[in-house]
């Protein structure tokens, strides 16, 4: 009988020390999590981010550096495509540069510390730092956390599953979901290189200014010449080349513009209105919502800049997933697929912006 009792209690013992020991292994690990992704001076790293939200799955390379104590520079590039863009923070302030297009907007925002970003390591140790909710989960070779999003989808995508090698104690993805657990977002991190630090001058926007095809254009006309009649884009004895080039051009692109209309529910709320006006060649299509949540939605074909050049943005830039846009507490801004979009309201809030910027879809309004 007294052996009974003491097996009983040295089993109850061990459990209370495992236990202990569980809850000593989380705080532990969020310390060690926090120490090395958030207080390194800097990190190069390398993921891909699959985003499954919004019609067919696309796929996108990013790449970050970031370098004590607010320099970042963020490039995504679309797999499988030649579109890019790029957010980069300097002394300067925050630029959104779109090489494609030669379009470089500038912000006077402090971001990136009003959204987390799931591709920035000391943003993820924020996450998890702030959810007093956290759960964690222990694997044989990873750590694997359950925890609410702080980006600027937050309404509809709250929760994140993060995942952190336990012998390198470095994140390997994050899976970004809805409010029923389907997932949007995946984001798998390939390399992670902490302690490496960039000068100023590689986060310097000018280096930015001139695109191979911009300095193709500033060529002298002979060899300008030779390039497009080598090409067979234009003869020397047409003097409109270019004008008809640009037309051609419009006309082409908006014969692929298709309307987009958001598919976002918000209570009482209907489309009462919709106008096409045609200027320069290009429609412009104007959708008027009305309701508890009125908004105004404009779009148009993309247009490319002449001439890389940074053109002051109010607000803050945003990260809607599939491309970086601007807003402010009345508007959201973005370009898409060939679309530059834009969304106007004195009632909704930036987060119901948000939902409509990533609810835009190609078709008709049901």
């Amino acid at each position: 009988m007294g052996n009974r009792i003491v097996k009983w209690l040295v089993l109850f013992c061990t459990i209370l020390l495992l236990s202990a020991c569980g809850t000593d292994s989380q705080e532990k690990v969020l310390k060690k999590v926090n120490g090395k992704w958030a207080e390194s001076n800097g990190y190069e790293l390398n993921a891909t981010m699959e985003i499954k939200s919004g019609g067919d799955p696309k796929k996108y390379d990013v790449k970050v550096w970031h370098t004590k104590p607010d320099f970042y520079r963020v490039e995504v590039v679309e797999s499988g495509k030649d579109v890019s863009q790029m957010i980069v923070r300097n002394a300067d302030g925050v630029f959104v540069v779109t090489p494609t297009l030669n379009k470089m907007y500038k912000f006077q925002s402090d971001w990136p510390k009003k959204n987390s970003q799931a591709y920035l390591i000391g943003a993820l140790a924020e996450d998890l730092a702030q959810d007093k909710n956290l759960v964690m989960k222990e694997e044989d070779k990873a750590y694997i956390f359950e925890a609410a999003t702080r980006n600027s989808y937050k309404n509809s995508m709250p929760h994140q599953v993060i995942t952190v090698d336990k012998k390198t104690m470095l994140p390997t993805s994050v899976v970004i979901m809805n409010d029923v657990k389907e997932e949007q977002i995946r984001i798998t991190f390939k390399n992670i290189k902490l302690g490496v630090q960039h000068a100023a001058k590689d986060y310097a926007v000018e280096q930015f200014t001139e695109s191979d095809e911009t300095k193709g254009e500033q060529a002298t006309p002979s060899e300008k010449d030779k390039k497009d009649n080598k090409d067979g884009k234009e003869s020397n004895n047409n003097p409109n080349g270019n004008e008809e080039k640009t037309a051609v051009s419009a006309e082409a692109e908006n014969k692929e513009f298709q309307t987009h209309y958001p598919v976002v529910n918000l209570e009482n709320t209907k489309m009462v209105d919709e106008k096409v006006m045609r200027e320069g060649g290009m429609d412009r299509v104007i959708l008027t919502f009305d309701g508890d949540k009125p908004f105004t939605v404009m779009q148009q074909p993309v247009t490319k800049a002449a001439a890389m050049l940074p053109v002051s943005s109010p607000g803050d830039p945003v990260d809607l997933g599939f491309t970086i846009g601007a807003i402010t507490d009345t508007s959201i801004s973005w370009e898409k697929d060939g679309v530059e979009f834009f969304v106007a309201s004195s009632k909704l809030t930036r987060e119901e912006m948000v939902q409509v910027a990533t609810s835009m879809t190609k078709g008709s309004m049901k």
